[in-house]
């Protein structure tokens, strides 16, 4: 990580002459810190555009102004977004690291690994947030123990309590169809772990792999002629497309389960929801500590998996399907 030094206030005074005096368009990081009266500058990178990542960055920014670093202040940030571009991820991540940032934050897994390969090499501490397989994804060693440069936040699916929502609303369906992208490691670890609960429950898990948002539309449609229902998770990809899965799922007339609710309000009829706003809040805190000096490697990583049953009542009508009992006040959501 980086090491911050207080200057004296007649070095103080040099520095910010100078800096007045060679300012450019891009304000450049400096090593002071809000604890001490200085100015910070930190990189986030967003890997797509949907309101589950939105949430997160709205939280994150929270959470940074309440460990007291705000924007205009002491608190310069530069925000870019990825597009789901790996490799505009990559190029930001780079450029960014090159900028000397006192910190670059990725938001969901393909962008924090961009960010992390980028400050290889470098003392720039990454911190990333909605990464739901830190581990597998290699940038941690241990969840307590991450080792390295980095640390975050991970949102792990609440598998368990989602299968019991779809036995709730669905008692008679035996098929749960999962489409996923084969390269992003969240999907993967949840595919995983699903496919181990599911049995408890008396589904069978079909799964669907795509590459890329070119392959959703013709693999929803194939996974939903043949299954009860469709799970979705926090796959970038997928969500990118919600769309187009929700519309072939309309086709053969079976309900899409989202991973939280702006899922839900898209049209999705039901999730166990986590709170993206919640996470980016805690991503927020968690980087003003390595901000104020803790180390990354020594930060334990923030797991977030509370969850709460969001509906969309008019799914349910739509489908000729009810609310089962037990979710009866469950918070509902219509788009």
């Amino acid at each position: 990580m980086k090491l911050r030094y207080k200057a004296t206030a007649a070095l103080a005074a040099v520095l910010t002459a100078l800096s007045l005096a060679g300012c450019s368009d891009t304000p450049a990081a400096d090593d002071g810190s809000a604890g001490d009266g200085g100015s910070v500058t930190i990189g986030v990178i967003q890997y797509a555009v949907h309101a589950s990542l939105d949430n997160c960055y709205d939280g994150l920014i929270e959470g940074l102004a309440e460990a007291g670093y705000k924007e205009g202040e002491n608190l310069t940030i530069d925000f870019q977004n990825a597009q789901s571009q790996v490799t505009t991820a990559d190029q930001l991540a780079q450029n960014m690291a090159a900028k000397n940032y006192d910190m670059i934050i990725g938001i969901a897994t393909p962008a924090a690994m961009s960010a992390y390969g980028a400050t290889q090499g470098t003392d720039i501490p990454t911190i990333f947030c909605a990464v739901s397989d830190p581990v597998g994804a290699g940038l941690v060693s241990s969840l307590d123990a991450p080792g390295g440069n980095c640390t975050g936040t991970s949102d792990l699916l609440n598998l368990e309590a989602q299968l019991k929502l779809i036995r709730a609303v669905q008692p008679d369906a035996k098929t749960i169809g999962i489409l996923y992208t084969t390269n992003e490691a969240n999907s993967v670890s949840h595919l995983k772990k699903i496919k181990e609960l599911a049995p408890e429950y008396g589904f069978e898990i079909v799964e669907q792999g795509v590459q890329s948002g070119a392959d959703v539309p013709q693999a929803a449609a194939a996974l939903a002629a043949k299954v009860d229902c469709i799970n979705n998770f926090t796959d970038n990809n997928v969500v990118d497309n919600l769309t187009s899965v929700l519309a072939k799922a309309e086709e053969a007339g079976i309900p899409v389960y989202g991973s939280e609710i702006e899922q839900v309000r898209k049209g999705c009829i039901a999730s166990e929801s986590l709170d993206y706003v919640a996470l980016g809040r805690e991503t927020g805190k968690l980087a003003a500590q390595v901000l104020d000096g803790a180390n990354p490697g020594e930060t334990p990583v923030v797991q977030v998996m509370d969850s709460t049953p969001v509906i969309n009542p008019d799914v349910f009508t739509a489908l000729g399907l009810t609310i089962p009992e037990d979710y009866a006040s469950a918070e509902e959501v219509t788009g």
